[in-house]
């Protein structure tokens, strides 16, 4: 089992360094403007808040999209392909994925030979892996910010986009409608009264006809 288990990992390295490559670095000196603008407003935000801790904001910028996004194409590439993935190929990108996942990790993995062999197969590898999204986070943050204009125009056109508008804006609202209260008092508190007159009138309105009464 050990021996098919390590020739298995040879013939998927070279596939599994350049995914990692592809992930953990900046294409042509750049990432996606929303990216950016994302990994900024993090930053801002624990400025704002005077968290100085370096560990927290490299968490939330993992939450926002290594570890929601592309840890769900890596575990389950149907949702983009057309592919299939029987249960051999599920256990093989199963170690795949919660290798990405200890790479993006600040936690010091401690492996000894009670450690699974799904994660003392990779424990070697991760030395690189978590410098590498160190690196990128780095490297993201010293590139000049987004200007509004970049901004908008790296989004498709709505009209090229099959977006049925009305449910949207009823999921979003009801979205908003989970957090009134808080939302309200970010309003009240940043002075914006005009705004929130208005988010209140939205609200009513869509408690007394669109919005269920048991949804929260």
């Amino acid at each position: 089992y050990l021996n098919r288990l390590l020739t298995t990992k040879k013939t998927l390295q070279v596939f599994v360094n350049d995914l990692f490559a592809a992930v953990f670095s900046l294409s042509n000196g750049d990432v996606p403007p929303a990216i950016k603008f994302l990994f900024d407003l993090l930053d801002k935000q624990a400025a704002d808040n005077g968290i100085t801790d370096p560990d927290i904001i490299h968490t939330w910028k993992n939450n926002s999209i290594p570890l929601r996004f592309w840890i769900n194409i890596i575990k389950n590439p149907e949702m983009i392909l057309d592919v299939e993935k029987n249960h051999l190929i599920d256990s093989i990108l199963s170690v795949i994925a919660t290798t990405y996942m200890d790479s993006c990790s600040l936690s010091t993995h401690a492996f000894s030979t009670d450690s699974p062999s799904s994660k003392l197969l990779y424990a070697k590898e991760l030395q690189d892996y978590k410098p590498a999204v160190k690196k990128f986070y780095n490297d993201i943050q010293t590139l000049p910010p987004v200007t509004d204009e970049k901004l908008y125009s790296s989004f498709p056109p709505t009209d090229a986009m099959q977006v049925n508008r009305d449910a949207a804006l009823y999921d979003l609202a009801v979205y908003a409608h989970s957090y009134v209260w808080e939302i309200d008092a970010a309003l009240q508190t940043n002075n914006c009264d005009d705004l929130g007159k208005k988010f209140a009138h939205v609200m009513n309105y869509l408690q007394l006809y669109l919005i269920p009464n048991n949804t929260t």
